[in-house]
């Protein structure tokens, strides 16, 4: 699967981050680190996410910018702080050195702190949607990026590093800590047309589905990859004695798992009336990628 559909909404939220990191230019120090830890890499998903669902319900890519801002703002300070020695201790993100690596630990916390709140102002002060929207997507992404959701399960993650993790309790660990952010990107448009019933309950399930299926394949490459390809340090799981799809499955078992939650996720957007080719492209893309 290629990605060149994905390319204008990459371009697009690339152009967007860009402008909006550029409002934060002081202090100097701590605006070039949150633009080093945001621009220049990655493969915008979740922004991407935001967008087609925007674009399935006939929302305005304008109206949908300030969210898939945000995601990406909460998304890109996540992996500064995971990053961090006294968490994933990982030296590469993205090919490049980690934000930590590059700036010192003490101006990267300060970066990812900056960014989380920069996420949060972002939504609360987009004039292009109703306050009753704005309120609702704040509200959405604080469970979805905290206890209820990333932060929550890193906790989960960490706690159960050196033990082996029983299915359920490793899919609900990445529900939370990867899933949780996806699934909220998948139904931010229902949020802000306020299409509760049935879109948004639709659009969770399937990004709750494409959340799991996007984490067992990075478990996937984190076994079949390589640092180059990757983009940051391959194997970095089993080093960490990290219990994984792969490592509770097994690879062949793992791969099957993939296919049974990408054809759950599949079947989702199947039962909705909505214009979703690109959705489903997407679905194929997150979990036929090499990187």
């Amino acid at each position: 699967m290629t990605a060149e559909f994905l390319a204008p909404f990459q371009n697009r939220i690339e152009v967007k981050l860009a402008q909006r990191l550029s409002a934060f230019d002081q202090p100097k120090t701590l605006s070039d680190a949150m633009a080093y830890a945001c621009l220049g890499g990655g493969k915008r998903l979740r922004a991407t996410l935001v967008y087609l669902s925007a674009e399935a319900l006939g929302i305005n890519l304008d109206q949908a910018d300030s969210t898939a801002i945000a995601v990406e703002l909460i998304h890109a300070y996540s992996l500064i702080h995971d990053d961090l020695p006294a968490m994933d201790d990982d030296p590469l993100r993205r090919g490049k050195p980690s934000t930590h690596i590059q700036f010192g630990d003490a101006l990267a916390i300060l970066a990812g702190d900056a960014l989380q709140a920069a996420a949060f102002q972002t939504l609360a002060e987009d004039v292009l949607l109703d306050p009753a929207a704005r309120l609702r997507l704040i509200q959405a992404l604080s469970a979805a990026s905290g206890i209820q959701g990333m932060v929550g399960g890193q906790v989960l993650d960490m706690a159960g590093e050196h033990q082996t993790l029983s299915l359920s309790a490793l899919s609900e660990m990445h529900a939370l800590k990867t899933g949780a952010l996806i699934e909220f990107s998948a139904a931010s448009a229902a949020i802000m047309a306020d299409k509760q019933v049935p879109f948004e309950r639709l659009l969770r399930a399937f990004g709750a589905q494409l959340g799991l299926a996007f984490q067992v394949q990075d478990d996937i490459l984190d076994e079949t990859s390589s640092t180059e390809t990757l983009g940051k340090q391959q194997g970095s799981d089993r080093a960490q004695a990290k219990s994984t799809f792969v490592s509770l499955l097994g690879l062949e078992a793992a791969q099957n798992h993939l296919a049974d939650l990408t054809k759950t996720a599949l079947n989702l957007l199947e039962q909705s009336p909505l214009e979703t080719d690109n959705l489903r492209a997407l679905v194929h893309y997150m979990v036929e990628r090499k990187h």
